[in-house]
């Protein structure tokens, strides 16, 4: 491996920078060349990324497998390893506004998303800190015997393009307070974000080397290394159920744990004795469609309304639509950014006018912005009179498009919600809580928000095919990146 870079080298550049791949502890120069990073806000290069080789992301993970048998990791104390996570965390929040700014120009992160995507990440890490602290073996029965949890040993990492600086940060850190080693694979489309991380934890964390790598391949065959080599002894995925089976399928051959954070198809239940303001419509319009131009899985983008209060809120919610400044993240004032890719946007105009052929009304959107003619932008859009059943109420469209359906009572709304592959998300809305609160409980999803008191610390995931395991969620979350382990001790 050639060493291109290393230590503080790179600390006098922005980090929207030209990488090299990371490789047990040195920045490494990819056999397969490079490819260019597009910043959907402009559709021009901002610049380019490491094509590692199939044999690259091999030896990524032999440098995490030797970390792991070999190396002072996995023996560290709790203690230590905290130390080393708050270092990281401290140093994210150093350079929250760095990372802000890669956000803007990668990944179209406006500034009402900043705390989400950026400001939290660092608070994030500084907790699986926290919680690498509180591992403790726990007696079991009468005492003799003892419950304690390992680490499972080298992890692949593998990251969407939509929170790519969040979702890194948070399965790295869990993945380390566990006591693994780690190979990261951020998405093409987002290849910075994972750079960047590795950057900061090589210049200012005691991370030894070798137990984060970060590789950014193109190639399917390369990607699917890890997922299926033996030396992996766990994937962790974020992205589509599509890809998510086949991640599952793959690992399946060496019987890996997997943890698979999938798609979404979230209901929002609005009953008919809720009390709606502007201000709880603006939420549910960003809940809905607008949070990230709609490219987040925890999204409830199906809104069901009671027959007697379904045209005053559409009409409401409509007239907050037409008022949302889209555009270039750059600018403060912008609301919502663009989509990710020319791909993704087709994908997003195909699946609305598909619903519009389907019998569904278009209340508004349905475009792009006419005044915006670069970049990856759409309107939001609303969607009237589709049928549960409709492809548009049933896929996951990953852009700014909600689907308002009517319900005649409670046990057809429940019925409605759970018309789905998915189970992410959801949320009730209604003045007498004990009724909300025994609808949300009909749901089947992973988490459901009643009058929007979300879910707080608690395990991350989805029910059917919104995945399997939990992210997050205090020491539940550490878990999933361990094996338990029951010893008998002697008398």
């Amino acid at each position: 491996m050639t060493d291109i870079r290393a230590g503080n080298q790179m600390a006098e550049s922005p980090l929207v920078d030209t990488y090299e791949l990371y490789i047990d502890g040195r920045w490494v120069q990819a056999h397969n060349g490079r490819y260019d990073d597009i910043s959907p806000s402009t559709g021009a290069t901002i610049a380019t990324a490491p094509d590692a080789s199939e044999s690259q992301v091999g030896e990524a993970i032999a440098a995490a497998r030797r970390a792991f048998d070999q190396g002072e990791w996995p023996a560290t104390s709790h203690q230590e390893r905290a130390a080393c996570l708050t270092q990281l965390g401290e140093a994210l929040k150093a350079h929250a506004d760095e990372f802000f700014a890669l956000a803007q120009d990668e990944w179209g992160c406006t500034a009402n998303e900043r705390m989400m995507q950026v400001d939290s990440v660092a608070f994030m890490v500084l907790r699986a800190g926290q919680l690498a602290t509180t591992l403790r073996e726990e007696p079991i029965g009468s005492g003799t015997t003892v419950l304690c949890h390992e680490p499972l040993g080298v992890v692949s990492i593998l990251t969407p393009w939509n929170f790519p600086h969040s979702l890194n940060a948070m399965k790295v850190s869990r993945a380390l307070a566990a006591g693994n080693t780690v190979v990261l694979k951020p998405s093409p489309l987002t290849p910075l974000a994972g750079l960047a991380l590795a950057r900061i934890i090589d210049e200012h964390t005691d991370i030894p080397p070798g137990v984060v790598n970060v590789v950014t391949p193109s190639s399917i065959e390369a990607s699917k290394l890890l997922a299926v080599d033996p030396r992996v002894d766990m994937v962790s995925f974020t992205g589509s159920s599509a890809i998510g089976r086949e991640v599952m399928a793959a690992a399946a051959g060496t019987m890996k744990r997997v943890l698979l954070e999938c798609g979404g198809k979230s209901a929002s239940i609005v009953l008919d004795d809720a009390e709606l303001t502007d201000e709880l419509l603006q939420r549910m319009l960003f809940e809905s469609c607008l949070l990230h131009a709609g490219q987040a899985c925890i999204l409830h983008s199906r809104l069901l309304l009671p027959d007697t209060m379904h045209d005053d809120v559409v009409e409401s919610l409509v007239a907050l639509a037409r008022r949302v400044k889209v555009g270039d993240p750059a600018d403060p004032d912008v609301e919502m950014g663009p989509l990710i890719s020319e791909q993704q946007r087709q994908r997003v105009e195909d699946l609305v006018s598909r619903a519009l052929a389907d019998g569904a009304t278009l209340a508004i959107g349905g475009r792009r912005p006419p005044t915006l003619d670069t970049g990856y932008y759409y309107e939001p859009t609303i969607l009237t009179h589709a049928t549960p059943d409709a492809a548009i109420a049933q896929e996951e469209v990953f852009g700014p498009v909600l689907t308002v359906m009517r319900y005649r009572d409670d046990d057809q709304a429940v019925a409605i919600a759970n018309n789905s592959q998915y189970g992410l998300s959801g949320a009730v809305w209604g003045t007498d809580a004990e009724r909300a609160v025994g609808v949300a409980r009909r749901i089947r999803t992973g988490q459901i928000a009643v009058n929007g008191f979300g879910p707080g610390d608690a395990p991350f995931g989805g029910f059917k095919q919104s995945g399997l395991g939990r992210e997050g969620g205090g020491i539940a979350g550490l878990h999933q990146y361990m094996e338990p382990k029951a010893i008998g001790m002697p008398a």
